[in-house]
C-alpha cells in the first residue's frame, strides 16, 4: 500500500510514479538477503547501488515476471540509472540512508530491462503441477 509521503515525494519530483518509490522499499529486503547481509546488524546491512539493483531485479521477476520491464517503464523508469535517481530523491527526503561512497552513478548500466526480464525469463511451475500429455481418451 502506498503511503501519503511517497505520493507527495512522487508528485513533487514529477518524473516517476509513486509505485516506483514504493518498489525501492519492497526491494530492500531481497537485496540485503541476496548480498548475504540479512543476519547482520542494521548498520551493516547497507547495500550499494549494484546490490540494490540485483534485489530489484529478483523482486521484479517474482512479482511481475516477464512484464517487469513494461511495468517499470509505465512508472517512468526507463534505465537502471532512473532507480539511482529515485533512491537519491528518497535519501534527500530523509527516507533512506546513504554512505559517503554511495552515488547515483552506482546505478548506471546495471542491466538491460528486456534482456533481464523477457529474454532471461524462465517459467517456473509449482512442484505440484505435473505436466502430462492428454491422451485421446482424456477430456480437457
Amino acid at each position: 500500500m502506498l503511503s501519503d509521503p511517497l505520493r507527495k515525494i512522487s508528485s513533487e519530483d514529477g518524473r516517476y510514479a509513486p509505485e516506483a518509490f514504493q518498489f525501492v522499499f519492497e526491494s530492500l529486503e531481497p537485496a540485503v538477503r541476496l548480498a548475504g547481509r540479512d543476519t547482520l546488524e542494521a548498520k551493516e546491512r547497507h547495500v550499494g547501488g549494484q546490490e540494490l539493483l540485483v534485489g530489484m531485479r529478483a523482486h521484479a521477476m517474482t512479482v511481475f515476471g516477464p512484464m517487469a520491464a513494461h511495468v517499470w517503464r509505465s512508472w517512468g523508469v526507463k534505465r537502471t540509472l532512473d532507480w539511482g535517481e529515485i533512491v537519491f530523491v528518497l535519501v534527500n527526503a530523509g527516507m533512506l540512508n546513504r554512505q559517503e561512497t554511495d552515488s547515483v552513478e552506482d546505478f548506471r548500466d546495471g542491466f538491460d530491462f528486456d534482456e533481464a526480464f523477457v529474454e532471461g525469463y524462465e517459467l517456473k511451475l509449482p512442484a505440484e503441477v505435473l505436466a502430462r500429455p492428454v491422451s485421446d481418451g482424456d477430456s480437457a
